[in-house]
Parts: structure tokens; sequence; C-alpha cells
């Protein structure tokens, strides 16, 4: 969990109440925090004549971005202990009246395709203030956008800025600026020179070095405001004087890039003119459809069951009650409007984008109850007994058959090289299936696996010094690109068995294709059946769940010419669809990855069975 240090005397100035150290640390559990160090009762370094002043040490849990700086420990504290309300999160519309514009290019979409910002008009920095809004950037970077992999945040004076602002990517050569705290202006070429050795920055180099394109934000008059995700322009720094602050927002991952904005904007704008107010920005993206106002502070609604809260804590508690508990942890909760309906609704701040399903609600309802006073008794429900994605049960099922047919379980990694997914294989690489890693650290991990058969093939290689037969298998994801998709990509189950002896046993793996096939309710057909369109409800082969495979010749590279064949399934009301491959495969193949006697395998796509 991260920890967060807050000086000790202003915090408790914040919380309006002196505490011991005994009484925060109460406090601390209570909420779900928990104080790791007082600093007051060891010795603290002396800092231009000055001793450090006493620090908290809290660890704040993974999922509460929203308390990674001392605005937020104290703001949800506050509101915990009935100090305050919730803050009611406003955009309001700048002084002129018009948005400043944030303005997209298509050609970002070869390095960070997503992009976001904000504007605290009238903010008012202390020293204080300025390092901690500093320091939750950096604890955003580390954690959430995982080392800028994922989100990269710009913090801007817009007093020496023109917009509109525009996103582009641009050739290194062509980005011509003074970075942050230094005097020489260079280009992106001799800036990421310029910062190899430099034991801060040079972890971000990598993220976009081998780009052909750099992002940068400009404004109106093309002065370079930053170079997402490395560093800011000098041109455009904050400092404590800084009235109004221009957030710029890119990523990889738009979720999180909103997610980021949101509790940047939210925990500092309580420092403005009008405490929690925000101005927003339009952003122009119509490329990728993602033209929209920028950050969004609306509070999402969503219901709680009051039975599904107090089945799971052991209470008894009535709607009302509820509702006033959650006002504890930042919530605005109203209860059912007719006596029948038992569903709250709850509206979660927009600084709460881990609250996704109401069994966080009722851990919040539990928190603000007080853990130490539920009942200590067995959930009266099933709500908290944990069971499996039906994906995992049915891949636990085909396991437990294939072990109980005599086969041995193997775990291989995902990842492997390049040569072993494809050439190996004897397969061709499009560009388009498999997912590779970007800075790979050595040859033997360069993609991630779009079969399972390269790891099954090396456990056989090595495990040569064993005795023919050998029989093993693996259920385990495979991945394959999907752009269509915000994560890019997309991950299949897939259930495969190699057989290595001194014959080529491609009746074994059929046999436990078959074998498989009966437990998952498939029924054997021939290709006429499976190709017809009408089911025939006096056929021999009709079941009750109705799925039908048959197999058909298959001429693939990497089995034995007229030795192979593909797997088809049709389920009822639909078309048939290949679904695996089994065969003998190539002497090439064998030769590829070192085994000396025939191998035939067999992998199906496990999840068209759901």
């Amino acid at each position: 969990m991260p920890t967060i240090a807050v000086d000790k005397a202003a915090l408790f100035e914040a919380l309006g109440q002196e505490y011991t150290i005994e009484e925060f640390d109460e406090l601390c559990f209570e909420f779900g925090i928990e104080l790791d160090e007082d600093t007051s009762t060891v010795e603290r370094p002396v800092i231009n004549g000055k001793q450090e002043p006493a620090q908290l040490k809290i660890e704040i849990p993974a999922n509460r971005y929203d308390m990674l700086c001392f605005e937020g420990i104290f703001l949800m504290l506050n509101i915990f202990r009935g100090k305050r309300t919730s803050p009611d999160y406003r955009l309001v519309p700048p002084p002129s009246g018009e948005l400043e514009v944030l303005i997209c290019h298509e050609s970002t979409s070869q390095v960070r395709p997503y992009v976001s910002g904000a504007i605290l008009r009238n903010v008012k920095f202390t020293q204080a203030r300025y390092e901690s809004f500093i320091a939750l950037q950096d604890k955003l970077h580390q954690n959430l956008a995982r080392q800028r992999t994922l989100v990269a945040i710009g913090t801007h004076d817009l007093d020496t800025l023109q917009g509109p602002f525009t996103y582009e990517a641009l050739p290194p050569e062509e980005i011509q600026f003074v970075p942050l705290n230094q005097s020489k202006s260079m280009n992106a070429v001799e800036l990421m020179k310029f910062y190899e050795n430099d034991k801060h920055l040079s972890r971000y180099l990598h993220i976009i070095r081998d780009s052909p394109v750099y992002p940068v934000i400009l404004d109106a008059n093309r002065t370079v405001c930053s170079m997402p995700p490395i560093i800011n322009s000098n041109h455009s720094k904050i400092s404590t004087s800084t009235r109004n602050v221009f957030i710029d927002i890119t990523a990889t991952d738009k979720t999180k890039a909103e997610i980021v904005n949101n509790i940047l904007v939210c925990m500092f704008s309580q420092y403005t003119t009008t405490p929690f107010t925000v101005e927003p920005i339009q952003i122009l993206s119509p490329h990728n459809n993602q033209s929209r106002r920028a950050p969004n502070l609306q509070p999402r609604s969503t219901t709680a069951s009051t039975s599904y809260i107090n089945a799971c804590c052991g209470l008894s508690l009535s709607p009302p009650e509820i509702c006033t508990l959650l006002t504890r942890m930042s919530y605005t909760a109203h209860p059912p409007k007719t006596p029948s309906s038992d569903e709250i609704t709850v509206l979660i701040p927009p600084t709460r984008a881990d609250v996704l399903h109401q069994a966080d609600i009722m851990e919040d309802v539990a928190i603000a109850y007080g853990f130490n006073r539920l009942p200590r008794s067995f959930p009266t429900i099933t709500s908290t007994i944990a069971s499996p994605l039906p994906l995992n049960k049915l891949s636990d099922i085909v396991r437990l058959e294939a072990a109980m047919t005599g086969w041995t379980e193997v775990m291989p990694l995902i990842l492997c090289s390049h040569a072993e997914n494809f050439a190996q294989l004897r397969r061709t690489d499009d560009g388009e299936t498999a997912v590779s890693l970007a800075n790979p650290k050595t040859a033997e991990y360069q993609v991630v696996r779009t079969s399972l058969l390269p790891g099954l093939l090396k456990t056989l290689r090595e495990n040569k010094h064993h005795g023919v037969p050998m029989k093993i298998f693996e259920v385990s994801d495979v991945a394959f690109k999907a752009p269509h998709l915000e994560r890019k990509s997309r991950n299949e189950r897939h259930f495969a068995a190699a057989w290595t002896g001194k014959n080529s046993g491609f009746e074994v793996v059929h046999g436990l294709l078959d074998r498989i096939m009966l437990m998952l309710k498939s029924a054997f057909v021939t290709r006429e059946e499976g190709l017809a369109t009408n089911n025939n409800n006096n056929s021999k082969q009709q079941i009750v769940e109705g799925l039908k495979y048959w197999i058909e010749p298959l001429d693939h590279p990497t089995f034995l010419e007229g030795h192979a064949a593909s797997v088809h399934l049709r389920v009822p009301g639909g078309k048939g669809v290949r679904v695996g491959e089994f065969g003998i495969l190539h002497p090439k193949v064998l030769e590829g990855f070192e085994l000396r006697y025939p191998v035939s395998t067999v992998e199906v796509n496990v999840e068209v069975f759901l």
C-alpha cells in the first residue's frame, strides 16, 4: 500500500482537534487506513538550520487514490467524523464565457491517443499546498498511471499561454523547447539524450523513445507546453504565485485518464476562490469520436439492496440508517421511494472510481458502522462467499477430466519467443495477431503466446530424460490483438494436450478430444449432419444441450500432411464454427523444438462452450 507523509501539526489543525498517537491510530483504524509512523518520537534531520517538522506516515489502501495527498486525507476524515458534508463539485464557465479548446490531432493515435484536461481558476497556493500538488501528481504517476505508461499529467501557468491548444505527434527533430528547470533550448532528440542519466526521468524515456513521432502539447503561438510523458516546458512552469492552472492529461487508457483528472482537480479545487469549482475545457477529437467537455464531475448513480447489506454485515439496519452511514463515507444516498422496495439510490462522488459494485458500498457501510461493532455471526446468505467465474469453473472441469484420463497438467509461461510462436511451428506472423512486448528483456520472452503448443513442446523438450510415452496438457489463456477494444487485446481460454512416444499417438489425442467433448455434452456427428441447417430430432446423436461437433481434413504447415483435422462445433440455432485442430506434428516442427519422437497434439478453444 502507498504511504503518505503529512505534516502532523497541519493535519491536526485541519481536523480541528489535537490527538494523542493512540487516539489518532484508533481513528485511522476505524476509517480503514493505518498509521505507520509518527516521526515526533524519533530524531529528525536539521535542514537550513531548522529541524524538520514532525510527520505522520499513513498507509493508504491501494484503491483509495483520492487519499494520496494531505487534502484527501483530512477531507475524508472530516466527513467521516461528521465535521463537514461531502463536497458538491461543480463545473463553472470561465469569466469570458468561452471554454478553452484542446484539439487532438489524428497523428497522436500512433503514440498516446487520448487526452483530457481542466483548469483550476483563481487557485491560491502556499508552499505546502504547492508541494502537495506536485506530490499528488507523482503518487498518481507511480500507482494508477503505472509509471506514466498509462497516464501522464502536465500542469501549466495558464497566464503564460494562449489558447486554443493542440495535442499533436511530431517527429522529434521538430520539437524544440526549454525543458522544465533548464535554461538551454533543445529538440526532442537532444532532450532524450540529455536525460539518459537523470535518476528521475530516465525511467520514462523508453515509453516513447522508439516511436517515430513524439506527443507534444502546443498553445496557439506554437509554444511547447509539454512533451508527455517525459517533461513539461519551462515556459509554463507553475509556482506558488500561479493563480490559473491549466492541466493536460495524456494517456493510452481513456478510463484512467479521466480518473486521474477527476482526482487531481477535485482535491485542489478546494483552494479556488469558490471552493470545489472547476473550469472545464472543450476537447475536439473527431477522428476517434472522443470530442467532449472535460472533466465530468457528475456523481455516478447506482443502487444497493438493503437486504444484501444487512445480510452481509449481520445487521438489521433500516434504509434511512444505511443512508446516514453512507454520508460518513462521502456518498449521497436516498432511501427507497416505495415501502415495497429495498433498493437504496446511491450517488458515488467523482473521486471514488474504485466503487464498482454494491459490495463496495456494503464495505463502506461496515466501515461507517464500525468493524469492531459488527456482530460475530456467520453470514445468513452466500453473498460474502466466493464462487468461481463460469469460465474458470469450466476450465477446472476440463482439467479434472483430462487428469482422470491419465494426462499430466503442466503450467508453462505465457510469454515465449517470436520464433517459438511462429517460425518453429511453421506459422507466419501477419503482424495483426500476436501481442509483442515493446522492450523485452531477453529473446526468450518477446510475445504473448497465441497458442498453447510452444509451452507444451518446450516442456517435452526439457523432460527428454524421462521415459516415453509422455502425455501432458494445459488449460490456460492465449492472447490476440484486438484494435477495436480499449485494451487493444483480448484473452481466450484454450485446452491443449501433447502426446509423444515411439509411435504417432494420433489415435490417443483423438480419443482425448472425444472424451472432453462428451464431458462437455457435445455429440459427434458427420460433417454433413453438422452443416445441416435443420435439427434432426430423430438423430441418434441428439442430446439435451444440442451441441454437435465434427471434424474435417486440415492442411496446415504445423502438421504432417494428411494427418491433421480441424474441429468444428455447432450450437442449436447457430452456424458451425471452427474451435480447434489436432494432428501429428511436422518433422520440421519436431526439429525446431529438438524432439526425437513423433508428437501428436490437440488444441481447442473452450470459451465457446460457455
